[in-house]
């Protein structure tokens, strides 16, 4: 069925039309004077409720932020606005965060009337300028005849990236009429099998059947590839770590799982890759080049030819897709090798993952108070859907949902996990919501992340979205603790006076609970999740919780002392005493 379309022949009314004829059925964003053109066509469009739906958030960033969460679990074009001047300024932190997670999300930001351009009139920037680097195609429409190349060119390089497009339009071009002499109806196109070259196959092929121990390190381009890599891993008796964006694509039913490596990192990854003869980097552009080896032969695969090499050394670089790649790969590299290294690997991983990743599960953990993040998570991911979408805050949250959320290739797990933005849990769940009707939504939003953008609670109230907000409320900053700590600095600024965000919750109308007491995070958990629309479930957590990366170094060491003795020193030996009796559990033990 053919989708309703707009009567009009403005530049809006051309924009609004292309956008249905695509399926889009959101935009986010704040009404608003330079914009209203585009606001107008989408309230004709929805007439029945069978056109686009206006979104409307409390900041820009969510809009942004929202319009990347909708592309990353749907796949498909998602849309964001802002109006001139201060509006489409506050897109940019969201829109850094799609285009890096290469998601296609199109930003319309309007602009001041086209005559007013270049003499310092109210509220003007230059759009066509600002976003360009975090974009993929940025341009200004400024005559209405334009307006059909540069949107047409706009979606396809979204989809192309993907990532960001960006179209800047004056409000009184928005507003002009137009007639264009083709229709620039676009479609999408089927994505291409980027197959690797044979030479590079055969290359790869012969440094693995070189190798006594191979080690695989897996990320987000393993999406789609799972069953490969796992045959692969399988033939080759290699152990497989991922980073955080490669956790929710390779991880399930992987029996070479040695975990994480960074500063999230557990497991026995870090060992795993720095004790290989190899090291084979499947779809990842790892950025933190401290945690990869230097003197390990490496191998690199990427659909990117740019990012080869960029991070660590490439001693065999292949340009393809990880699927493709590791299917040519399979039928070269020898069989029947030797499973002592991944057998070692994947039984200390097996042993971290009880010692320390599980020392705050089963009954002991049920009786810490104030509650351990990590208790609360592991029971959040035990009671949450087969099937439920995890948007995470920046920060410690990355930690607790890298460790102890389970995956199943069902679950989505999004967060700023390239830009590294706090408050985007929120805004997320927000997206994430909208465009998956019936899909439960789970907000770990911390504490410092959650009253950045509070306000977006009131977004989830208005639209009654099936969002549930797990609050992390330890009235700290904990990530910034800790790389304070590390770094011999006391920890400063950090700190907070106690919200009751399940207060603020209520007094918004969203169902809101607070927890203290260990034995009732599971009760609460499973009773609030089962619930249909909104609700805040705020967890009262230990501020003296800090992640522990998988390998301490020397310098990590002298820092982290240093800080301890400037605490003390500065009347702090109660706090000291509390935080190591906080974290002793999780110190890493071979």
């Amino acid at each position: 069925m053919s989708p309703v379309q707009v009567s009009g022949d403005t530049v809006a009314d051309y924009i609004v039309n292309q956008l249905l004829s695509l399926g889009v059925r959101r935009i986010y964003g704040i009404v608003g004077d330079s914009l209203n053109p585009i606001v107008d066509a989408v309230r004709r469009s929805n007439k029945g409720g069978k056109g686009i739906q206006w979104i409307h958030v409390r900041h820009e960033e969510s809009a942004a932020f929202a319009a990347a969460a909708e592309a990353e679990t749907t796949g498909q074009l998602a849309v964001c606005a802002g109006s001139c001047g201060p509006g489409n300024l506050h897109l940019i932190n969201g829109l850094f965060d799609a285009n890096r997670n290469r998601v296609p999300v199109l930003a319309i930001a309007s602009h001041i009337p086209s005559v007013q351009i270049g003499t310092g009139y109210f509220q003007e920037t230059h759009p066509d300028r600002l976003f360009n680097d975090c974009s993929v195609y940025n341009e200004m429409i400024t005559n209405p005849q334009q307006a059909p190349r540069v949107v047409t060119s706009a979606i396809q390089h979204a989809w192309g990236g993907p990532g960001v497009s960006v179209i800047s339009l004056p409000g009184d071009t928005s507003a002009a009429r137009i007639t264009p002499s083709l229709p620039f109806v676009v479609e999408r196109p089927a994505s291409p099998r980027i197959v690797p070259a044979e030479a590079s196959v055969r290359e790869l092929a012969a440094a693995v059947n070189a190798a006594k121990k191979v080690t695989i390190f897996a990320g987000a381009g393993t999406k789609g590839a799972h069953d490969e890599v796992i045959a692969l891993a399988d033939r080759i008796g290699a152990p497989i770590g991922h980073s955080l964006r490669g956790k929710e694509w390779i991880q399930w039913d992987n029996p070479f799982d040695v975990g994480m490596s960074g500063l999230l990192g557990y497991g026995s990854c870090h060992e795993a890759m720095h004790s290989a003869d190899l090291l084979i980097l499947l779809g990842t552009d790892f950025p933190y080049d401290q945690f990869l080896p230097e003197s390990v032969r490496t191998a690199q695969v990427d659909v990117r030819p740019e990012v080869l090499g960029r991070r660590t050394r490439a001693d065999i670089a292949v340009v393809g897709d990880v699927r493709e790649t590791a299917t040519a790969l399979l039928p070269l590299v020898d069989a029947n090798r030797s499973r002592a290294f991944v057998d070692q690997m994947t039984r200390k991983f097996e042993r971290s993952m009880k010692k320390v990743v599980g020392a705050y599960r089963g009954r002991s953990a049920a009786a810490l108070k104030p509650l351990h993040p990590e208790y609360v998570t592991d029971i959040l991911s035990e009671v949450a859907a087969d099937d439920a979408i995890f948007t995470v805050d920046t920060g410690m949250g990355n930690v607790w949902a890298a460790r102890y959320l389970r995956v199943n290739g069902r679950r989505r797990i999004i967060g700023s996990f390239l830009h590294g933005s706090m408050a985007n849990a929120l805004p997320n769940a927000v997206g994430a919501a909208a465009a998956n009707p019936g899909r439960q939504v789970i907000s770990m939003s911390g504490d410092g992340g959650l009253s950045m953008l509070l306000g977006e609670l009131i977004t989830v109230k208005n639209y009654n979205l099936d969002v549930k907000v797990v609050v992390f409320n330890n009235a700290s900053l904990g990530m910034v603790k800790l790389e304070m700590l590390v770094n011999g600095l006391p920890s400063f600024g950090t700190e907070s006076e106690d919200v009751n965000y399940a207060a603020v919750g209520a007094g918004i109308g969203i169902p809101s609970v607070r927890v203290e007491e260990p034995g009732e995070v599971r009760e609460v958990l499973e009773r609030e999740l089962a619930k249909p629309g909104p609700g805040l479930i705020e967890l009262m957590t230990d501020p003296r919780a800090l992640s522990l990366p998988p390998s301490i170094t020397a310098d990590q060491v002298t820092g982290f002392a240093t800080a301890m003795s400037k605490e003390v020193l500065g009347g702090g030996l109660g706090e000291v005493v509390s935080m190591a009796r906080s974290n002793l559990r999780n110190i890493p033990r071979p």
